[in-house]
C-alpha cells in the first residue's frame, strides 16, 4: 500500500513500477526464479506491460495477468468469434461455472504497440438487472456483458492445462482476494484516513501496512487451510496447535534429599536464600 494524493490518477505508470519494485523486494530470493504478477485493469498500460516483460531474464522467468479495458475495436473481435470457440468457464477448484463463458481472442483482435506474444482472453456473462445502465450498445445487441484478460502466459512447466483459456481465466479471477485484504485493512485502520494531516494519514498507511504483514506472515505460518482461516476470523476456533518439534522425553526424577549437600554451595545454600528472602534495612531517600 502507498500513500497517494487525492488526485492522483488511477493508470499512474510511475506509481505501478515504484510499488512493484516495493512488493519484489519483499519476495525472498530463493523465489525469483519464477514470479506471477497480477494486476486489474489499472495495470493494462504500455509501461508497466514493457517493464514486466523487461523483467524476464535466463534465471528469472516473469508471467503476468492484467485486466484489460474493452475499446469498440475489441468489441469488433469479439463479433468475429464464432460460437463453437466458447467454452464453459471453470471455478478455482475445477469444477463447471455455469453461464460463464471464456474464449481466445489472440489471433482475432490484432493491435500494434504491446509486448509481442501477450494474449487475450475473453468471458462473458448474461448482466444483472443493475449492469443494464453500464452495457455499451454492442453489450446490449448481444446481450452479454464482457471482460478480457491480457497474459503473456503460454504454459507454466508442470501443470498440465496451463495453456487453456478456462485455466488462464480462473487463475486471473482469483486475483479478486485482494478484496479480503482490503477488508482486512480496514478493519485495522484504513477506513480511518483521509485526515487534513498528511503526518496523520501516513501514519495510519504504516500502521496498516505493518498489520498487513502480520497477517500475511500468520496466515502463511499456521493456517495452512482455508478452514481455519475463517475460524481464526470468526473466532469461533482457536489457532491449531503445532505438533512438537522432538519426541517427548520422560521428565527427569526430582533429586534425593541426601543428595543436597553435594551442590557446589554445600551447606550454605539454605544461608544465601535467607539473606536473600530478608527484607533490606536500608530505605531510600526521597
Amino acid at each position: 500500500m502507498e500513500l497517494r494524493c487525492g488526485n492522483a490518477g488511477a493508470n499512474t505508470v510511475e506509481d505501478h513500477l515504484r510499488v512493484l519494485a516495493a512488493c519484489l523486494e519483499q519476495v525472498p530470493g530463493s523465489s525469483h526464479a519464477k514470479l506471477l504478477i497480477r494486476v486489474d485493469g489499472a495495470g493494462a498500460t504500455h509501461g508497466l506491460l514493457e517493464h514486466l516483460e523487461a523483467l524476464n531474464t535466463k534465471r528469472r522467468t516473469v508471467r503476468y495477468t492484467v485486466g484489460w479495458k474493452i475499446t469498440p475495436e475489441d468489441e469488433a473481435a469479439i463479433a468475429k468469434l464464432p460460437q463453437g470457440a466458447w467454452e464453459t468457464s471453470l471455478h478455482q477448484d475445477g469444477s463447471v461455472q455455469e453461464g460463464y463463458q471464456v474464449a481466445e481472442l489472440t489471433g482475432v483482435n490484432t493491435r500494434d504497440g504491446w509486448p509481442e506474444g501477450m494474449r487475450l482472453i475473453v468471458r462473458r456473462v448474461r448482466p444483472s438487472r443493475r449492469q443494464h445502465k453500464k452495457l455499451t450498445d454492442f453489450e446490449k445487441q448481444t446481450g452479454w456483458r464482457y471482460s478480457i484478460t491480457a497474459t503473456n502466459i503460454r504454459h507454466l512447466w508442470g501443470i498440465p492445462g496451463s495453456h487453456q483459456v478456462q485455466f488462464l481465466d480462473a487463475l486471473h479471477r482469483d486475483h479478486a482476494e485482494v478484496e479480503d485484504r482490503i477488508r482486512t485493512g480496514k478493519a485495522v485502520g484504513l477506513h480511518n484516513p483521509p485526515s487534513q494531516s498528511w503526518q496523520i494519514n501516513a501514519g495510519w498507511m504504516l500502521a496498516c501496512n505493518l498489520a498487513a504483514d502480520l497477517d500475511a506472515w500468520l496466515r502463511l505460518l499456521t493456517l495452512h487451510d482455508q478452514d481455519e482461516l475463517e475460524h481464526a476470523r470468526t473466532g469461533h476456533h482457536a489457532l491449531p496447535s503445532l505438533p512438537p518439534a522432538r519426541p517427548t522425553r520422560r521428565p527427569r526424577p526430582p533429586p534425593h534429599p541426601a543428595h543436597r549437600t553435594d551442590l557446589a554451595l554445600g551447606h550454605r545454600v539454605h544461608h544465601l536464600l535467607d539473606q536473600a528472602h530478608r527484607a533490606s534495612g536500608r530505605h531510600l531517600t526521597a
